[in-house]
Protein backbone atom coordinates (compact mmCIF):
# COMPACT_ATOMS: atom_id res chain seq x y z
CA UNK A 1 0.00 0.00 0.00
CA UNK A 2 1.22 3.56 -0.68
CA UNK A 3 2.21 5.60 2.32
CA UNK A 4 0.10 8.67 2.97
CA UNK A 5 1.75 12.07 2.77
CA UNK A 6 1.38 14.30 5.83
CA UNK A 7 0.82 17.44 3.75
CA UNK A 8 0.58 18.64 0.17
CA UNK A 9 2.58 21.63 -0.97
CA UNK A 10 2.95 21.17 -4.72
CA UNK A 11 0.83 20.08 -7.66
CA UNK A 12 2.04 18.97 -11.06
CA UNK A 13 -0.26 19.51 -14.03
CA UNK A 14 0.28 17.41 -17.14
CA UNK A 15 -1.74 19.18 -19.83
CA UNK A 16 -2.61 22.87 -20.04
CA UNK A 17 -5.71 23.04 -22.21
CA UNK A 18 -8.86 24.96 -21.31
CA UNK A 19 -9.58 22.92 -18.18
CA UNK A 20 -5.93 22.78 -17.09
CA UNK A 21 -5.84 26.57 -17.24
CA UNK A 22 -9.06 26.80 -15.23
CA UNK A 23 -7.56 24.54 -12.56
CA UNK A 24 -4.36 26.57 -12.43
CA UNK A 25 -6.31 29.80 -12.00
CA UNK A 26 -8.05 28.53 -8.86
CA UNK A 27 -5.25 26.41 -7.37
CA UNK A 28 -2.53 29.03 -7.81
CA UNK A 29 -3.08 30.72 -4.41
CA UNK A 30 -2.95 27.39 -2.55
CA UNK A 31 -0.13 25.29 -4.03
CA UNK A 32 3.05 25.62 -6.02
CA UNK A 33 2.12 24.57 -9.54
CA UNK A 34 4.39 22.89 -12.06
CA UNK A 35 2.95 22.64 -15.57
CA UNK A 36 4.05 20.53 -18.51
CA UNK A 37 2.45 20.95 -21.92
CA UNK A 38 4.76 21.38 -24.92
CA UNK A 39 1.84 22.56 -27.07
CA UNK A 40 0.76 25.26 -24.56
CA UNK A 41 3.68 26.17 -22.26
CA UNK A 42 2.61 28.53 -19.45
CA UNK A 43 4.39 31.77 -18.73
CA UNK A 44 6.29 31.72 -15.42
CA UNK A 45 5.07 34.06 -12.69
CA UNK A 46 8.03 36.16 -11.42
CA UNK A 47 6.38 36.46 -7.99
CA UNK A 48 6.87 32.74 -7.39
CA UNK A 49 3.18 32.39 -6.56
CA UNK A 50 2.11 31.19 -9.95
CA UNK A 51 3.06 28.64 -12.57
CA UNK A 52 6.42 27.00 -13.02
CA UNK A 53 6.99 25.48 -16.46
CA UNK A 54 8.57 22.06 -16.16
CA UNK A 55 9.14 18.73 -17.85
CA UNK A 56 7.49 15.41 -17.05
CA UNK A 57 10.04 14.64 -14.32
CA UNK A 58 9.35 17.97 -12.60
CA UNK A 59 5.60 17.33 -12.70
CA UNK A 60 6.06 13.80 -11.31
CA UNK A 61 8.14 15.15 -8.40
CA UNK A 62 5.15 17.06 -7.01
CA UNK A 63 3.00 15.80 -4.14
CA UNK A 64 -0.11 15.67 -6.34
CA UNK A 65 -0.05 14.98 -10.08
CA UNK A 66 -3.07 15.77 -12.24
CA UNK A 67 -3.51 14.25 -15.70
CA UNK A 68 -5.43 16.84 -17.69
CA UNK A 69 -5.09 15.08 -21.04
CA UNK A 70 -7.65 13.45 -23.35
CA UNK A 71 -8.57 9.83 -22.62
CA UNK A 72 -6.88 8.64 -25.81
CA UNK A 73 -3.61 10.26 -24.68
CA UNK A 74 -3.72 8.94 -21.12
CA UNK A 75 -1.81 5.68 -21.64
CA UNK A 76 1.13 7.56 -23.11
CA UNK A 77 1.02 10.17 -20.33
CA UNK A 78 1.02 7.46 -17.65
CA UNK A 79 3.98 5.72 -19.28
CA UNK A 80 5.95 8.97 -19.33
CA UNK A 81 5.22 9.66 -15.64
CA UNK A 82 5.82 6.17 -14.27
CA UNK A 83 9.66 6.20 -14.01
CA UNK A 84 9.66 9.51 -12.12
CA UNK A 85 6.90 9.05 -9.53
CA UNK A 86 7.73 8.75 -5.84
CA UNK A 87 6.03 6.58 -3.24
CA UNK A 88 3.04 8.34 -1.73
CA UNK A 89 2.39 10.63 -4.67
CA UNK A 90 -1.31 11.11 -5.40
CA UNK A 91 -2.23 10.87 -9.09
CA UNK A 92 -5.59 12.19 -10.30
CA UNK A 93 -7.25 12.39 -13.68
CA UNK A 94 -10.00 14.83 -14.67
CA UNK A 95 -11.60 12.88 -17.51
CA UNK A 96 -15.32 12.96 -18.30
CA UNK A 97 -15.40 9.16 -18.00
CA UNK A 98 -13.98 7.10 -15.19
CA UNK A 99 -13.96 3.35 -15.90
CA UNK A 100 -11.33 3.38 -18.64
CA UNK A 101 -9.01 5.93 -16.96
CA UNK A 102 -9.21 3.95 -13.70
CA UNK A 103 -8.17 0.80 -15.53
CA UNK A 104 -5.26 2.57 -17.24
CA UNK A 105 -4.07 4.15 -13.98
CA UNK A 106 -4.21 0.88 -12.05
CA UNK A 107 -2.35 -1.00 -14.75
CA UNK A 108 0.23 1.68 -15.48
CA UNK A 109 1.22 3.18 -12.13
CA UNK A 110 3.43 1.69 -9.37
CA UNK A 111 1.65 0.22 -6.36
CA UNK A 112 3.22 2.84 -4.06
CA UNK A 113 1.28 5.61 -5.82
CA UNK A 114 -2.21 6.67 -4.72
CA UNK A 115 -4.91 7.01 -7.40
CA UNK A 116 -8.09 9.09 -7.37
CA UNK A 117 -10.40 9.47 -10.34
CA UNK A 118 -12.02 12.88 -10.49
CA UNK A 119 -14.57 14.53 -12.74
CA UNK A 120 -15.27 18.22 -12.17
CA UNK A 121 -18.89 18.50 -13.31
CA UNK A 122 -18.27 21.96 -14.74
CA UNK A 123 -16.04 23.69 -17.24
CA UNK A 124 -14.77 27.17 -18.09
CA UNK A 125 -18.26 28.30 -19.19
CA UNK A 126 -20.17 27.13 -16.12
CA UNK A 127 -17.37 28.31 -13.78
CA UNK A 128 -17.28 31.88 -15.09
CA UNK A 129 -18.88 33.21 -11.91
CA UNK A 130 -16.83 31.08 -9.50
CA UNK A 131 -16.77 27.53 -8.19
CA UNK A 132 -19.04 27.81 -5.15
CA UNK A 133 -21.85 25.27 -5.32
CA UNK A 134 -20.54 23.47 -8.40
CA UNK A 135 -20.10 19.70 -8.26
CA UNK A 136 -17.09 17.43 -8.50
CA UNK A 137 -17.09 13.62 -8.43
CA UNK A 138 -14.25 11.78 -6.66
CA UNK A 139 -13.62 8.06 -7.19
CA UNK A 140 -11.20 6.54 -4.63
CA UNK A 141 -9.21 3.91 -6.51
CA UNK A 142 -6.09 3.33 -4.39
CA UNK A 143 -4.83 4.97 -1.22
CA UNK A 144 -6.33 6.97 1.63
CA UNK A 145 -6.01 10.65 0.67
CA UNK A 146 -9.42 11.09 -0.91
CA UNK A 147 -11.10 12.44 2.22
CA UNK A 148 -8.38 15.03 2.80
CA UNK A 149 -8.64 16.19 -0.79
CA UNK A 150 -12.44 16.25 -0.56
CA UNK A 151 -12.21 18.41 2.58
CA UNK A 152 -9.78 20.78 0.82
CA UNK A 153 -12.14 21.18 -2.14
CA UNK A 154 -15.11 21.87 0.13
CA UNK A 155 -13.22 24.27 2.40
CA UNK A 156 -11.26 26.20 -0.23
CA UNK A 157 -13.75 26.36 -3.11
CA UNK A 158 -17.15 25.48 -1.60
CA UNK A 159 -17.50 22.65 -4.10
CA UNK A 160 -20.19 20.00 -3.73
CA UNK A 161 -18.05 16.85 -3.52
CA UNK A 162 -19.65 13.55 -4.54
CA UNK A 163 -17.86 10.32 -3.59
CA UNK A 164 -18.72 7.55 -6.04
CA UNK A 165 -17.31 4.63 -8.02
CA UNK A 166 -16.13 4.67 -11.66
CA UNK A 167 -19.04 2.45 -12.75
CA UNK A 168 -21.72 4.44 -10.90
CA UNK A 169 -20.23 7.63 -12.31
CA UNK A 170 -20.26 6.40 -15.90
CA UNK A 171 -23.83 5.08 -15.61
CA UNK A 172 -25.08 8.50 -14.51
CA UNK A 173 -22.93 10.46 -16.96
CA UNK A 174 -24.09 8.35 -19.91
CA UNK A 175 -27.47 10.02 -19.43
CA UNK A 176 -26.49 13.38 -17.91
CA UNK A 177 -23.61 14.30 -20.19
CA UNK A 178 -24.26 11.94 -23.06
CA UNK A 179 -27.70 13.36 -23.86
CA UNK A 180 -26.69 16.97 -23.15
CA UNK A 181 -23.86 16.85 -25.66
CA UNK A 182 -25.86 14.80 -28.15
CA UNK A 183 -28.81 17.21 -28.17
CA UNK A 184 -26.43 20.19 -28.33
CA UNK A 185 -24.66 18.74 -31.36
CA UNK A 186 -28.00 18.26 -33.13
CA UNK A 187 -29.24 21.77 -32.28
CA UNK A 188 -26.02 23.30 -33.64
CA UNK A 189 -26.56 21.44 -36.91
CA UNK A 190 -30.12 22.82 -37.11
CA UNK A 191 -28.98 26.43 -37.00
CA UNK A 192 -29.99 29.11 -37.67
CA UNK A 193 -32.59 28.94 -34.91
CA UNK A 194 -34.94 31.71 -33.71
CA UNK A 195 -33.24 34.15 -31.34
CA UNK A 196 -35.91 36.77 -30.67
CA UNK A 197 -39.32 35.09 -30.61
CA UNK A 198 -38.45 32.35 -28.11
CA UNK A 199 -39.71 30.87 -24.86
CA UNK A 200 -37.81 30.73 -21.61
CA UNK A 201 -37.49 26.95 -21.93
CA UNK A 202 -35.98 27.31 -25.41
CA UNK A 203 -33.57 29.98 -24.14
CA UNK A 204 -32.40 27.61 -21.41
CA UNK A 205 -31.96 24.85 -23.98
CA UNK A 206 -29.77 27.13 -26.09
CA UNK A 207 -27.82 28.23 -23.01
CA UNK A 208 -27.01 24.59 -22.35
CA UNK A 209 -25.95 24.23 -25.97
CA UNK A 210 -23.65 27.25 -25.73
CA UNK A 211 -21.99 25.83 -22.60
CA UNK A 212 -20.70 22.81 -24.52
CA UNK A 213 -20.57 24.16 -28.09
CA UNK A 214 -16.85 25.00 -27.97
CA UNK A 215 -15.62 21.93 -26.10
CA UNK A 216 -12.72 20.19 -27.78
CA UNK A 217 -13.87 17.39 -30.13
CA UNK A 218 -12.13 14.84 -27.90
CA UNK A 219 -14.52 15.66 -25.05
CA UNK A 220 -17.57 14.63 -27.06
CA UNK A 221 -15.86 11.48 -28.33
CA UNK A 222 -14.81 10.50 -24.81
CA UNK A 223 -18.33 11.02 -23.47
CA UNK A 224 -19.95 8.99 -26.24
CA UNK A 225 -17.30 6.36 -27.02
CA UNK A 226 -15.15 5.85 -23.93
CA UNK A 227 -18.14 5.48 -21.61
CA UNK A 228 -19.30 1.84 -21.89
CA UNK A 229 -22.84 2.81 -20.83
CA UNK A 230 -23.32 5.62 -23.36
CA UNK A 231 -24.38 3.50 -26.32
CA UNK A 232 -27.34 1.93 -24.52
CA UNK A 233 -28.58 5.36 -23.41
CA UNK A 234 -28.14 6.72 -26.94
CA UNK A 235 -30.08 3.83 -28.45
CA UNK A 236 -32.87 4.24 -25.89
CA UNK A 237 -33.12 7.95 -26.66
CA UNK A 238 -33.41 7.44 -30.42
CA UNK A 239 -35.87 4.56 -29.93
CA UNK A 240 -38.16 6.89 -27.97
CA UNK A 241 -37.74 9.54 -30.68
CA UNK A 242 -38.75 7.01 -33.35
CA UNK A 243 -41.77 5.91 -31.30
CA UNK A 244 -42.94 9.51 -30.92
CA UNK A 245 -42.44 10.20 -34.62
CA UNK A 246 -44.45 7.13 -35.58
CA UNK A 247 -47.23 8.05 -33.13
CA UNK A 248 -47.44 11.55 -34.61
CA UNK A 249 -47.52 10.20 -38.15
CA UNK A 250 -50.32 7.79 -37.26
CA UNK A 251 -52.36 10.68 -35.84
CA UNK A 252 -51.81 12.92 -38.87
CA UNK A 253 -51.44 10.50 -41.77
CA UNK A 254 -53.00 12.09 -44.92
CA UNK A 255 -53.72 8.63 -46.42
CA UNK A 256 -56.28 7.99 -43.68
CA UNK A 257 -58.15 11.27 -44.38
CA UNK A 258 -60.77 11.99 -47.08
CA UNK A 259 -59.34 12.64 -50.52
CA UNK A 260 -59.95 16.41 -50.57
CA UNK A 261 -58.31 16.92 -47.19
CA UNK A 262 -55.39 14.66 -48.12
CA UNK A 263 -54.85 16.69 -51.30
CA UNK A 264 -54.92 19.95 -49.36
CA UNK A 265 -52.47 18.61 -46.79
CA UNK A 266 -50.02 17.68 -49.51
CA UNK A 267 -50.23 21.11 -51.17
CA UNK A 268 -48.28 24.30 -50.42
CA UNK A 269 -50.78 25.57 -47.85
CA UNK A 270 -51.54 24.34 -44.35
CA UNK A 271 -55.10 22.89 -44.19
CA UNK A 272 -57.75 25.09 -42.67
CA UNK A 273 -56.07 28.49 -43.35
CA UNK A 274 -57.03 30.89 -46.20
CA UNK A 275 -54.27 31.55 -48.74
CA UNK A 276 -54.14 35.26 -47.86
CA UNK A 277 -53.51 34.50 -44.19
CA UNK A 278 -50.79 32.04 -45.12
CA UNK A 279 -48.98 34.75 -47.02
CA UNK A 280 -48.42 36.32 -43.63
CA UNK A 281 -47.75 33.06 -41.81
CA UNK A 282 -45.33 31.61 -44.36
CA UNK A 283 -43.96 34.52 -46.43
CA UNK A 284 -41.07 32.44 -47.78
CA UNK A 285 -43.57 30.26 -49.70
CA UNK A 286 -44.83 33.30 -51.67
CA UNK A 287 -41.64 35.30 -52.09
CA UNK A 288 -41.90 35.08 -55.91
CA UNK A 289 -45.64 35.63 -56.22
Amino acid sequence: MPRQRKSFSSLGLLGFGAFGQLMAQHLQPHLRLVVCDPARPPQPDPSGQGLVPGDVAAVAACDIVVLAVPVDAMAQAIASLRPHLRAGTVVLDVSSVKIEPARLLLEGLPEQVEIIGTHPLFGPQSARDGLAGLKIALCPIRGHSVRRIAAFLRRSFALDVILTTPDAHDRDMALVQGLTHLVAKILVRMEPVPRRMTTRSFDLLMQATEMVRHDAPGVFLAIERANPHARAVRERFFAHARDLTQALERQHCPQEAPADIAMAASGPFAPGHPALLQRNMFPERHAKS
